[in-house]
C-alpha cells in the first residue's frame, strides 16, 4: 500500500490518500519490470528498414564483358554486390519486432513499477478549476508549490485532460501529461516526478487492479 499526502493548490498538506496495488514479489519484481519495458521498448521499432539484393535491383541482365581476353576481373553483372549502385549483401529486411507478454505480466509489471515510485508520487487536489483559462506560467509555479524542482522530468496523471490544462502544460518543457487509464511502464520509470490526483489514484485502483 502507497499512502501519500495530498496538498492543495497552494501546496499545502489538507488530507491523506492510498492506493493498494498488488506487485511482484520483490526477487522476481526487476525481472518482471525489465521484461515489460524491453517488451515495449522493442515493439516501438518498425521494422520498416529494407535494401535490395542483386536480384532487385533494376538492370544487370547482360554481362558487362566477355569472360576472357580483356585483361579485366571477370563480371557477370553490373548490379553485383561489388559495383556501384549493385545490391547488397545481408542488408535489413522489413521484419517483426513485436515481443509477446502476457496480459496479467503486463499489468504486474506496470503496478510493480508504479509502487516502487512511491518517494516520487504527489498527489495533489483537483486543480481544473484553478485555471479558468490556459496559463503556463500558473502551471509551473503550481509545480514549484507542489515540491517540483525545475529541471525534473515530470509525468502528470490526470483522470481527464481538460483544454485548459494541456493548452498551460504544453509547452513545459520535461513534463507529459498521461490520462490515468492509459499508463506505461516506459513513462513511470523516466519521470523524475509523478504528480496526480486523489481522482486518478481510484481511476488507477480500478482499472489496474486486476
Amino acid at each position: 500500500m502507497v499512502n501519500c499526502t495530498v496538498k492543495n493548490w497552494q501546496g499545502e498538506a489538507v488530507s491523506e490518500a492510498s492506493l493498494e496495488l498488488k506487485v511482484a514479489k520483490p526477487e522476481n519484481a526487476a525481472h518482471v519490470v525489465h521484461r515489460a519495458l524491453m517488451r515495449q521498448t522493442t515493439n516501438a521499432h518498425q521494422g520498416t528498414a529494407s535494401t535490395k539484393t542483386r536480384a532487385e535491383r533494376r538492370g544487370g541482365g547482360r554481362k558487362p564483358w566477355r569472360q576472357k581476353g580483356t585483361g579485366r576481373a571477370r563480371a557477370g553483372s553490373i548490379r553485383s554486390p561489388l559495383w556501384r549502385g549493385g545490391g547488397v549483401i545481408f542488408g535489413p529486411k522489413p521484419r517483426d519486432y513485436n515481443v509477446k507478454m502476457n496480459r496479467k505480466e503486463r499489468r504486474l509489471a506496470l503496478r510493480t513499477a508504479l509502487g516502487s515510485r512511491d518517494e516520487d508520487l504527489i498527489v495533489v487536489e483537483e486543480f481544473a478549476e484553478q485555471l479558468p483559462r490556459p496559463k503556463t506560467k500558473e502551471m509551473v509555479a503550481a509545480l514549484a508549490r507542489w515540491g517540483v524542482e525545475s529541471p525534473a522530468k515530470v509525468l502528470l496523471i490526470l483522470p481527464e485532460i481538460t483544454e485548459n490544462i494541456y493548452l498551460s502544460a504544453r509547452n513545459i518543457p520535461n513534463l507529459k501529461l498521461m490520462r490515468a487509464n492509459s499508463l506505461n511502464i516506459y513513462d513511470l520509470l523516466e519521470a523524475d516526478r509523478i504528480v496526480t490526483t486523489p481522482t486518478a489514484l481510484a481511476t488507477i485502483q480500478e482499472v489496474y487492479s486486476d
